[in-house]
C-alpha cells in the first residue's frame, strides 16, 4: 500500500503520520489500536478498501495483540536502517549523550539539533 519511491507529498504524510500517532498515544506507550489506527489513514486521506485494510492490519499486528507497534509501523514503511545510516545516528547520539548516560535529555537535543 505504500511502498514505492516516497513522492515529496507521501514524505510529508508519513511525517504527518507520525506526529498525529504521537498526539493520539495518550498514555504514550508507542502503540495504536486498530481504530486509532483506521482514524489516522482517514485523517490523512489514506483511502484503504475494507479488505485490504484488513490485510495490512494483520501484517502489523503479527503479535496478534489488537495493537501495533508505531516503531514496527515505520519499519514496515521504510524498512530497516542501512549500515551507513545506522553508523551515523550512532555518531549522532554519542555526540549527544557526551555524558555517556545511555538517555539524552529532550533540553539537550534542542541545545544540538535545529530542524529547520
Amino acid at each position: 500500500i505504500f511502498r514505492g519511491t516516497l513522492s515529496k507529498r507521501g514524505v510529508r504524510v508519513i511525517t504527518g503520520l507520525g506526529k498525529y500517532f504521537r498526539q493520539i498515544d495518550k498514555n504514550r506507550n508507542g502503540f495504536l489500536s486498530q481504530a486509532a489506527f483506521k482514524e489516522a489513514l482517514k485523517v490523512f486521506h489514506l483511502e484503504v478498501p475494507e479488505g485490504d485494510f484488513e490485510s495490512l492490519w494483520l501484517i502489523l499486528d503479527d503479535s496478534k495483540s489488537d495493537k501495533v507497534d508505531y516503531g514496527e509501523f515505520t519499519r514496515a514503511i521504510f524498512g530497516e536502517m542501512n549500515e551507513y545510516r545506522k553508523a551515523f545516528v550512532r555518531k549522532a547520539y554519542m555526540k549527544l549523550d557526551f555524558n555517556k548516560t545511555g538517555s539524552v535529555p529532550m533540553v539537550d537535543v534542542r541545545k544540538c539539533y535545529c530542524a529547520k
